[in-house]
């Protein structure tokens, strides 16, 4: 009996190893023509007085009402040029991160055949850690200066923020904004609604990045808190359940454990040992539970209401 089990076991690992060689063969065949504008380059080499025609040549990058005073200022504050300069230390060749940005690509356009690649622009601006990528379906534009390494000494922000200023987060963040446009908003407002949003976001990263990037990369964690929540996800489950907050819409509760935070908020010990964004994670794991269950695509998943994911999710926490 042991050894029939065994085999089924075996046999099943091998199919699955043949289906995922398969789809990536099928993945790899893909084309996809990937420009990059080195926009960061060009605004920050370009004389004072050819500023217009930079204007006029990437006007998206000037919206109307700001005065060319603010962009000469921009140009030749020696602020903003020594950001730069750290900026071209670190991507002084870009080739490395285009050609991981075609494979994210070729695995968008397999999941999402209508979907059309992107130009490619990188830019130097306001560190706002909230839009290092935008993608916005014919533009991905990707700050690189919220890329230059956690220890730069540019960086005033909280460890937990700066943890993920590392040029590893730069494709997880591509495919976390790429999934922003993909995933409808929620007409349920309840704290399993955000933690399935979140999910989806994360279980995207799971099936258009490589197999290079670890479950820490991909939710922006280090790996001692991606242990933490696997060693707590029981605990952490049987807290939301008795709590009733699966279905509470207290908008407290986003902060509390879903949004990027120094350690979630339990109010009991436990929260300075634990990271942030627990609620995700665990949305994540509920998300590939449904996915292991259930046939169906990535564009129907990403329309699919978080009741009927969780419902149908056969979800239990690991022990």
């Amino acid at each position: 009996m042991k050894t029939c089990v065994f085999s089924l076991v075996l046999l099943f690992f091998f199919l699955s190893c043949e289906t995922k060689n398969k789809t990536e063969k099928a993945v790899e065949a893909i084309s996809v023509d990937l420009k990059v504008v080195r926009f960061d380059k060009i605004f920050f080499e370009t004389a004072p007085e050819d500023l217009p025609k930079i204007k006029k040549e990437f006007p998206f990058f000037f919206p109307t009402g700001n005065d060319d005073a603010v962009w000469l200022e921009k140009m030749q504050n020696p602020l903003w040029r020594e950001l730069y300069s750290e900026v071209q230390k670190k991507f002084s060749n870009f080739d490395l991160y285009k050609a991981e940005l075609e494979g994210v690509f070729k695995h968008i356009k397999y999941n999402f055949p209508k979907t059309a690649t992107p130009k490619v622009y990188t830019i130097v601006a306001e560190m706002d850690y909230n839009n290092k990528v935008i993608y916005a379906d014919s533009l991905l534009i990707i700050s690189l200066e919220m890329y230059l390494g956690k220890e730069h000494k540019f960086y005033q922000f909280p460890n937990y923020l700066k943890q993920n200023f590392e040029p590893r987060q730069m494709m997880p963040d591509v495919v976390e904004s790429f999934a922003r446009r993909q995933i409808p908003p929620s007409i349920e407002k309840n704290f399993l609604a955000a933690m399935i949003y979140s999910g989806k976001q994360l279980y995207l990263k799971d099936k258009l990045l490589s197999e290079d990037y670890t479950d820490a990369d991909k939710i922006g964690y280090t790996a001692e808190q991606l242990l933490w929540c696997q060693e707590n996800e029981s605990y952490m489950w049987r807290y939301f359940i008795e709590d009733q907050l699966l279905y509470n819409d207290d908008p407290k509760l986003i902060p509390r454990f879903i949004s990027p935070a120094p350690f979630s908020k339990f109010y009991l010990e436990i929260d300075n040992e634990s990271p942030g964004k627990v609620g995700a994670w665990i949305g994540w794991q509920i998300v590939r539970s449904y996915m292991k269950n259930n046939e169906v695509s990535l564009p129907q998943l990403m329309q699919m209401s978080a009741k009927e994911i969780f419902e149908k999710s056969n979800y239990k926490p690991k022990k």
